[in-house]
């Protein structure tokens, strides 16, 4: 049997590859990957830069690797939904196999695909723990809150052992004319390789996975909401890339830690990743409106100048300034760091949370659809399990309690660097003389709040009681 395996930039390992192990027992196997032009266009490569820088670094060691195990992966510029049943039919293989997408318009893509082939298209689970749209309530419903969701996944699920990298492939078919492309440079996309971002590839995101279980692994539950500390796994966008499956990160650090409160955690973080999938798998439209009906006509307001402020780190607000430019920075915005920043947004300036979504999409390398779009309705209190909206993050409290001695707050907003730890995150009240000794003029060195924490937050409960009770009304 000649199987197309195609690589879709979700699955860049050879290790816990279901489709390509199945392809090996069963005879012939030819690699692909298609360049297709919704992302490898300079025009949409500069819509995510630091996806793209790791995506290319994965996809470089990815043929590197299939060439050591005697196959090479062949690259190919095209639409995918023309390309694959053009070169299934063109090379006549049996059969196209790759891992399921999440998202509505992949599954679109597949659906499309899989009417214009000829032989058979074969999905196959890997990124999730679960098949999404498996686990139901007693009633046969997709879940709407997350405890109940978890305790059913721990309750019923049994995660497999992941599958072993092959230890050879055979060479492509002899008859296969396969073209030479080569994967394009970030140059030729337009793009500047970004020195801080994280290394791409499957060797690299095992490295990272050991480093946590060699460390942080143990205080995760103490050590993850802290924004100065390395206390955080770093596996975010290997899970969104698949260089590592979440099944492998699961098993290994069930092995490495077992039952302890760092480990039950941590893989509760990983169920927080299965339950926004299952929840965009079972509600597609969450990527385009919101999960509580009541905020489609929430009546958010968009000014350019707090926008600008937010995107750009001057708030005033040191954490919520340090979140932005690290995003700018460095592709990347600790948990805690991206919570406070999504909740001033949405809350203290009344800014949609769509714009903000958009926002992160376009810079994060770990940018996923499913997780990016959770997380931010969950800060503006209108997704799925949200925090109620009235909960609104306090970003002096906030840095004070998760950054203390503004360790995260000076390494991205360097102009603060000498202002003590006591006035840090408030230090437009700091006295004159501190200011002085610090070397900041309020203004001009570090910009003034552009909102009163208190006198925003008002205004927030104020327009969303009012919202809430017209709609009661009606």
């Amino acid at each position: 049997m000649r199987t197309l395996v195609w690589f879709r930039g979700k699955d860049l390992r050879v290790h816990d590859h279901a489709p390509l192990a199945e392809a090996v027992r069963a005879g012939d196997v030819i690699p692909l990957f298609v360049l297709d032009p919704f992302f490898f266009q300079p025009e949409r490569a500069a819509e995510l830069p630091n996806r793209m820088q790791f995506l290319l670094e994965s996809l470089d060691e990815l043929s590197r690797t299939l060439r050591a195990l005697g196959s090479r992966l062949v690259v190919v510029h095209g639409r995918s939904v023309e390309t694959v049943p053009r070169l299934a039919t063109a090379w006549r293989v049996d059969r196209v196999v790759a891992h399921r997408w999440v998202e509505p318009f992949g599954r679109e893509r597949d659906r499309r695909i899989a009417g214009a082939l000829r032989v058979p298209f074969d999905l196959y689970e890997g990124e999730t723990l679960l098949p999404p749209g498996t686990l139901r309530t007693g009633g046969g419903t997709p879940f709407s809150v997350f405890t109940p969701f978890s305790r059913a996944f721990l309750a019923t699920a049994s995660i497999a052992r992941e599958i072993p990298a092959p230890r050879s492939l055979p060479p492509l078919p002899a008859d296969i004319q396969a073209p030479d492309d080569v994967l394009p440079s970030l140059a030729q996309l337009g793009l500047t390789r970004n020195p801080r971002g994280l290394a791409g590839g499957e060797r690299a995101a095992v490295q990272r996975l050991r480093r946590f279980l060699d460390g942080p692994a143990a205080t995760y539950a103490g050590d993850r909401d802290r924004m100065d500390r390395d206390g955080t796994s770093r596996l975010s966008q290997d899970l969104k890339f698949g260089t590592l499956s979440v099944r492998t990160v699961w098993n290994a650090v069930t092995d490495a830690a077992g039952g302890g409160q760092g480990a039950r955690v941590f893989k509760n973080e990983l169920l927080w990743r299965e339950f926004a999938h299952s929840t965009l798998w079972d509600r597609p439209e969450l990527l385009h409106k919101p999960f509580r009906p009541e905020f489609d006509s929430f009546p958010w307001v968009f000014d350019a100048a707090y926008w600008r402020s937010w995107v750009n780190g001057t708030t005033g607000y040191p954490v919520v300034d340090a979140a932005a430019r690290q995003l700018l920075g460095e592709g990347f915005v600790h948990n805690r760091a991206r919570m406070i920043a999504a909740s001033f947004l949405t809350k203290h300036l009344l800014v949609d949370y769509r714009l903000g979504e958009e926002h992160y999409m376009k810079y994060l390398t770990d940018g996923d659809w499913a997780q990016n779009n959770f997380g931010w309705q969950w800060s503006a209190g209108c997704g799925c399990d949200a925090q109620a909206y009235f909960r609104v993050f306090n970003p002096i409290l906030q840095g004070t309690k998760f950054d203390p001695d503004g360790t995260y707050v000076k390494r991205w907003v360097p102009e603060l660097e000498r202002v003590p730890a006591r006035w840090i995150h408030r230090v437009w009240e700091a006295p004159d003389a501190v200011l002085a000794d610090a070397g900041v003029a309020m203004g001009q060195d570090y910009p003034r709040p552009v909102v009163d924490h208190a006198a925003a937050r008002a205004r927030f409960l104020e327009t969303a009681k009012h919202h809430m009770s017209q709609l009661r009304s009606r």
